[in-house]
């Protein structure tokens, strides 16, 4: 690897796509390297790797752990308070077959726990009954006609999942009536909970420190900590079969990976076993939806963040809520190959919603930012509530600024938040409705929702302007922090293949970032059904070395006629170098990220 002794990477302060390239780790960068050193001698691992893991603050003794995370170091269930009274509580309900009904978010991360639970369950002898909320006519959150409908039919336990730690009021309600767990990771709006067990690790009074860790994972403990308990007490004998809890880990994968947990400590491990589950497509209804939407790789966190996940997502957004669980949950082929198509056709329907209220979203947000907002706040009568976080999500990456997008209607703003690492929007909406602002806020650091009257509008921004005052020191394009530095021959399979054990990438341990120095673009083409993928052939100095790249969202991307120049100029790149399998045949492929001119 090549070093640059600037202070930016290749001396690029101002790129084709506006973005200043800097070190991930500056002070690595200058340096000298022995710590990188010490552990690649140390921990048996090539140079490159080592670089990376040093400037991610992984430590020499910790290198073998990070690259090959197992769930046996994970921690005791019961270090998360009331864990052992929900372990006892389901535990009761498994040794007397009691009927148990689960409330979820209608999210990935509700779908997910949902189905966990359900099926671990289901497979100890409870009779079990789902319910999946309607997000336009129930909203988010436990509501008490559903509550009622699941103890009509038999329940009497309720168990609520990513949801209910908010729900004072309406499972108070059910007090004396049947007995309410609540599993979820929402922050709570203070010290006060539910009557009940709630089993949440952001309660005000849990010290476990798995803040960050999502619903569906807690799900996960939560069953393990009940199995445990059942084997203790001798409950599997007479042919009573234990469930196997692991083949569980590919909806905590999905789920993490979804609900944007950082991939790191036990998400980390999580995710890497769970993808490992996943890959074995013993999941009928993952491995149908797998076929339907084209993913032909193994499982990776890609496939689960943009190919499995929204489209999970996309019944509760516009359509059936419970569409993703019932896929999920299904054992039939038929049935399972119909519900993905129709997951498949949902999501079209939500991409379209969202391409048309994007355009004036992002025209708005720019006179946001123009006007020195810290915070993009926008509302329409006419947006769909149902891909507003979405939105919200695009705002976020395009201008770097916490992003809040709503649907108004009948004089109610109800929407989605999601911001950006360091800057909690769950804390700020819960400090709103805490305020009076709002009529309902909550969530967490990434992500939440709110809703609140149309005349309160004015004054929640320059609430949140305030409390999030510190996001207008941010660059309108957050900087692009490279990883490594290389030339068009120094990029390889081999190259490719030691970074990939990194994998798997997310928050917290993002996928690393190579420059390629002095290339040019000799062959453009694009590619897709709508044109919107831009297939690049790169060729070296000496003439002879090639390198094929692609660019996804092409039409978002301010660099790509810098590629498509015919004069064909020397540039630099910045991106992802991977190893792409097809046909048994292992390629390189270089994802770009940005452009900038030699």
């Amino acid at each position: 690897m090549l070093e640059d002794d600037t202070g930016l990477v290749l001396g690029v302060s101002r790129s084709a796509g506006n973005r200043r390239w800097i070190w991930r780790d500056p002070l690595l960068a200058e340096a000298d390297n022995r710590l990188a050193l010490g552990m690649a001698q140390r921990a048996a691992i090539p140079e490159l790797l080592a670089r990376i893991l040093t400037a991610r603050g992984v430590t020499a003794t910790e290198a073998a752990s990070f690259l090959a995370p197992r769930l046996r170091n994970m921690p005791d269930p019961s270090c998360l308070q009331d864990m052992d009274k929900a372990a006892d509580r389901l535990a009761q309900a498994v040794r007397k077959h009691e009927h148990i009904g689960l409330f979820g978010d209608y999210d990935v991360d509700g779908a997910c726990g949902t189905a966990l639970v359900c099926d671990t369950l289901r497979e100890l002898g409870c009779t079990v009954s789902t319910h999946i909320p309607d997000r336009m006519t129930e909203g988010y959150g436990p509501n008490t006609p559903a509550l009622e409908k699941l103890v009509s039919e038999g329940a009497t336990l309720l168990v609520c999942i990513d949801c209910g730690t908010a729900a004072i009021d309406i499972l108070n309600g059910f007090h004396g009536q049947t007995d309410v767990i609540v599993l979820d990771h929402h922050k709570p709006d203070g010290s006060i909970l539910p009557n009940g067990i709630v089993v949440n690790p952001n309660r005000l009074d849990c010290t476990s420190g798995l803040g960050a860790i999502c619903a569906t994972a807690v799900a996960f403990l939560t069953m393990v900590a009940t199995v445990r308990l059942l084997r203790r007490d001798g409950w599997f004998t007479d042919g009573r079969v234990a469930p196997d809890l692991l083949k569980c880990l590919d909806l905590a994968a999905l789920a993490t990976i979804c609900d944007v947990m950082p991939l790191t400590g036990l998400n980390r491990a999580f995710v890497m076993q769970g993808l490992r589950v996943m890959a074995r497509g013993e999941r009928l209804g993952l491995a149908t939806l797998s076929s339907v939407a084209g993913v032909k790789e193994e499982a990776n966190a890609m496939a689960c963040g943009f190919a499995l996940g929204p489209r999970i997502n996309a019944g509760g957004r516009i359509a059936k809520a419970n569409l993703g669980l019932r896929l999920l949950l299904s054992e039939d082929v038929v049935e399972a190959r119909a519900l993905a198509e129709e997951l498949d056709n949902v999501n079209r329907q939500r991409q379209s919603l969202e391409a048309g209220i994007l355009a004036q979203a992002m025209e708005q947000a720019e006179q946001q930012i123009e006007a020195n907002h810290a915070v993009i706040f926008l509302h329409g009568e006419t947006w769909h509530p149902g891909v507003v976080g979405i939105v919200a999500g695009r705002l976020k990456e395009r201008f770097n600024r916490p992003a809040l997008v709503g649907a108004l209607a009948d004089g109610i703003i109800k929407g989605s938040a999601r911001s950006v690492p360091g800057l909690d929007i769950g804390a700020a909406i819960i400090a709103a409705r805490q305020s009076g602002l709002l009529l309902t806020g909550g969530g967490h650091a990434m992500a939440a929702g709110f809703s609140l009257e149309a005349d309160n509008a004015a004054t929640f921004h320059e609430l949140l302007d305030n409390t999030l005052s510190e996001a207008r020191a941010l660059p309108v394009q957050d900087a692009l922090r490279i990883d490594g530095l290389t030339t068009l021959r120094g990029a390889s399979l081999e190259v490719a293949a030691q970074l990939a054990r990194l994998a798997p990438f997310g928050p917290g341990n993002e996928e690393p970032v190579l420059a390629i120095s002095n290339v040019r673009c000799v062959k453009t083409d694009r590619i897709g059904k709508d044109g919107n993928t831009l297939r690049v052939m790169f060729q070296g100095e000496d003439g002879g070395t090639r390198l094929k790249a692609l660019v996804f969202r092409a039409g978002d991307k301010p660099f790509v006629p810098l590629l498509e120049d015919r004069t064909m100029p020397l540039l630099h790149l910045a991106g992802h170098l991977r190893v792409e399998t097809w046909q048994e045949r292992q390629n390189l492929t270089f994802f770009i990220s940005d452009v900038s001119s030699a």
